[in-house]
C-alpha cells in the first residue's frame, strides 16, 4: 500500500497539475524566434525546476515522483499503479496502429499530435522500442514517421514497421533481417490467387466504381480505397460496392465454376456479419454454404476478405496478420519476453490484442470509436479506452507504469 499512499499524497498535498502543465509547456512549445517567448520559456523552466526540487525533497525516491507529477494526471498515475499491481511489469515495446488511433481524421486533422510524437520519443529514450503496426504501405509509413520523429530514430535499430497488416516487417539496422517479406512464406496456391486478383482488379472494375476507388500500392495485399473522404457517404457507397466486386472476382479466380462468385459471397457472409449486412443491403444473391466444394472452401479458409466501413475492401492471407507481423518484429528486435502496449481500433488490431492477452504478453488500449469487437476485448481486460484523438493519455499512463516498475 505504500505506493498508493505516496500517490495520494502527491496528488492531494501538492499542485501536481501545475507541474505537468509546466512540463508540457517546456516540452511542446514550438521553436520561436522571439526574445519575449524565450524569456517566458526560461521563466517557466526555472519554476518547473523549483517545483520538482521540492518534490524530490519531500518524497523518498523523489526523482520518481517528480517525474510522475510532470508526466501523468492523477487518474493516469493511479491507472498505472493498478496495472503495476496486476502485472508487476514494465512495458518493453509499443505496438501502435496509426489511423484513428495515433491520429484521427475527426479530431487531429489526420496528423499525429505533437504531444503524441514527443511522448513516443521520451519512451524510446527510455529504451522502449516502437513498432508501428498498420495496414498501410511501407513507403507511406516510413515517410510520415521520418517526418514526425526524425530519420535517426526511425533508422536506430530500435524501431520497426509491420506493414500491410502483417505481410512484411521493416526494421532498419538489422542487416539481412532489416526487411522480412512474410508473404514469401505462403505456398504457391495462395500466392497465385493474389496474383490473379491483382491482375484483374482494375481491368474488371465495374463502371459504377471507375474513378471512385483506387488500388492501394501494396506489395502483396489487394486493397481498394475510396476516392472520397474516409467515413463519408460517398466512401460508404463505393466500399460497399467494392466488397461485392472483390468477392465475385475472388470466386472467379479460385475456381472456373460459374458458381464461384456465389460461393465466395456465401462463405464470407457466413464468416463476417458486417459483410453479410452489406450483401443483404445490396440484395446480392449467394449460394448455400453447404454447397461449397471442399477444395474451394479450403482455399477460402486461407484467404481473408476484410470490410472496413467507408474505408477499404481488402484481400489478405489468413496466415499473415498483424499478430504474426508483431511476433516477427519482436524477434528481429531481440525481445524474447515481451510485455507490449497494443493500441488499435480495428478487427485486425484485435488479433494482436488477443495474442498479448493469451500469453500475458501485454496490455491493450483502444479509442472510444473503435469497432465493437475491439472495445469488447479492451473493456474485458484493463478498460483502457481513450477519447478520440487522445492517444497521449495512454502513453502517459505507460510512462507512469514504467516509472513505477523501475
Amino acid at each position: 500500500m505504500e505506493r498508493y499512499d505516496l500517490l495520494y499524497r502527491l496528488y492531494e498535498e501538492f499542485d501536481a497539475a501545475s507541474v505537468r502543465e509546466s512540463q508540457d509547456f517546456i516540452d511542446l512549445l514550438p521553436p520561436l524566434d522571439s526574445t519575449v517567448a524565450l524569456s517566458h520559456w526560461q521563466a517557466v523552466d526555472d519554476e518547473l525546476s523549483e517545483m520538482k526540487d521540492r518534490l524530490r525533497r519531500e518524497f523518498p525516491d523523489g526523482d520518481r515522483y517528480a517525474e510522475l507529477a510532470a508526466h501523468a494526471t492523477r487518474d493516469e498515475a493511479f491507472t498505472a499503479l493498478d496495472l503495476y499491481t496486476k502485472y508487476g511489469r514494465a512495458v518493453n515495446a509499443l505496438v501502435l496502429d496509426v489511423d484513428e488511433t495515433l491520429r484521427s481524421a475527426g479530431r487531429t486533422d489526420n496528423e499525429i499530435p505533437r504531444e503524441v510524437l514527443h511522448l513516443l520519443t521520451e519512451l524510446y529514450e527510455l529504451d522502449v522500442p516502437i513498432i508501428i503496426c498498420t495496414g498501410q504501405t511501407l513507403e507511406n509509413v516510413k515517410g510520415f514517421m521520418i517526418q514526425g520523429m526524425g530519420n535517426t530514430l526511425v533508422h536506430s535499430g530500435n524501431f520497426s514497421i509491420v506493414y500491410e497488416a502483417g505481410t512484411g516487417v521493416f526494421t532498419p539496422g538489422h542487416g539481412s533481417d532489416t526487411k522480412r517479406l512474410l508473404y514469401e512464406t505462403l505456398d504457391e496456391t495462395v500466392q497465385s490467387v493474389f496474383e490473379g486478383v491483382r491482375g484483374q482488379v482494375i481491368r474488371e472494375l465495374p463502371e459504377s466504381l471507375r474513378g471512385c476507388v483506387h488500388l492501394q500500392g501494396n506489395e502483396f495485399n489487394v486493397t481498394l480505397k475510396p476516392n472520397f473522404e474516409t467515413g463519408s457517404d460517398e466512401a460508404e457507397r463505393v466500399i460497399d460496392e467494392s466488397i461485392l466486386f472483390m468477392l465475385d472476382l475472388l470466386g472467379g479466380v479460385v475456381t472456373d465454376d460459374p458458381e464461384g462468385a456465389n460461393w465466395a459471397r456465401a462463405y464470407y457472409a457466413a464468416s463476417d456479419s458486417e459483410i453479410a449486412d452489406v450483401l443483404d443491403a445490396q440484395g446480392a444473391e449467394s449460394a448455400s454454404v453447404d454447397d461449397i466444394p471442399d477444395d474451394v472452401r479450403a482455399t477460402f479458409e486461407r484467404i481473408t476478405v476484410a470490410y472496413y466501413h467507408a474505408d477499404a475492401a481488402e484481400l489478405s492471407a489468413v496466415a499473415l496478420n498483424k499478430a504474426a507481423g508483431v511476433e516477427a518484429a519482436l524477434d528481429v528486435l531481440g525481445i524474447d519476453d515481451p510485455f507490449i502496449l497494443m493500441m488499435g481500433d480495428s478487427k485486425s488490431d484485435r488479433k494482436v490484442m488477443e495474442w498479448a492477452a493469451e500469453g500475458k504478453r501485454g496490455i491493450s488500449a483502444a479509442p472510444e470509436h473503435s469497432s465493437e469487437t475491439v472495445l469488447e476485448h479492451v473493456r474485458s481486460t484493463d478498460e483502457l479506452v481513450f477519447d478520440r484523438g487522445d492517444a497521449a493519455s495512454i502513453l502517459r499512463t505507460v510512462y507512469a507504469l514504467n516509472l513505477l516498475t523501475d
